[in-house]
């Protein structure tokens, strides 16, 4: 009976030494068995493992992809412009007893610390290299497949492999904002000034060169006018000497009836005479005008 109630605690205690050797790793984890601190074995496979109760112990690493957000860093382009930056970075522990040796007890959240300031080195690095205008732009691959580069070789030291690194946001501080909007109005005010100077330079060009081609036209239009009403008049002298060659006492009734109608014009014409002035005597006021027109 003493027998029996002596196993059952060395059974316990047995059981329970038997469980504490054994151990999991989950598909997502990496393993490593520690004696007094020291690294004796890892296990990147999943499935079960054992270690030596109480002298060794299991310490778990994930072995995801992981992702750090960088705090905001100002940072001095080539044209000393400060800018804003922030980086989104992608990493995993390859090799989980450097991870140890480096990190310590520090575990996971120490190697984002240490992650933290690889990268902001490695911004300042290759933002300091460049003009405000490359970090602005809309294409900054090649910036952060540098960053990454640069953030890949330095992490390598922690069993830490950088897989990619994005900036999220490139802007400039908030205190030169203003100064920079200021700056940027002045200048897009100045180019419109320009455009519009420009503008009424190509105006006024092309008002002369129509005022000058006005003048051009008027003028050729009144020389052509000039010779037509000549060439008219000279037509109806020639007409009018013809007809007075032909019947010279018709010519001058044609004349005479021609000055009444210009004179005495409805509405327009004042005349003040005697009765028995020239005027309204027609057979004398052909007399007047010479013997070819009272008709031989």
């Amino acid at each position: 009976m003493m027998r029996a109630q002596l196993l059952i605690p060395v059974g316990v205690i047995a059981l329970g030494v038997a469980l504490s050797s054994v151990y999991t790793v989950d598909e997502r984890e990496k393993a490593l068995v520690l004696q007094f601190g020291e690294v004796v074995s890892s296990r990147t496979a999943p499935g079960i493992g054992f270690k030596i109760p109480l002298v060794q112990n299991v310490v778990k690493y994930d072995d995801r992809i992981l992702a750090l957000s960088t705090q905001p860093l100002e940072v001095t382009p080539l044209d000393d412009r400060r800018l804003v930056v922030d980086a989104f970075a992608r990493w995993r522990i390859i090799d989980a007893v450097k991870f140890r040796e480096a990190v310590g007890d520090g575990g996971e959240s120490f190697a984002k610390n240490r992650l933290d300031g690889i990268l902001n080195n490695a911004i300042r690095e290759v933002m300091g290299s460049v003009p405000s205008t490359a970090v602005l732009s809309n294409d900054r691959t090649a910036l952060m497949n540098q960053i990454r580069d640069i953030a890949k070789r330095e992490a390598n030291a922690l069993g830490i492999d950088v897989i990619d690194v994005r900036l999220t946001r490139t802007d400039l501080p908030e205190q030169n904002l203003q100064s920079t909007y200021e700056r940027m109005r002045a200048e897009r005010q100045r180019e419109a000034a320009d455009e519009r100077a420009r503008g009424g330079e190509a105006a006024q060009r092309v008002r002369a060169a129509a005022d000058r081609q006005v003048v051009e036209l008027t003028s050729e239009a009144r020389k052509q006018a000039e010779i037509v009403r000549g060439q008219a008049d000279a037509e109806r002298n020639r007409i009018y000497a013809e007809a007075y060659g032909k019947d010279a006492s018709f010519f001058a009734f044609t004349r005479a009836l021609q000055f009444y109608a210009e004179s005495l014009k409805p509405g327009s014409s004042s005349l003040v005479t005697e009765p028995d002035s020239l005027y309204f005597d027609y057979n004398r006021f052909m007399k007047s005008l010479g013997p070819e027109a009272d008709g031989n």
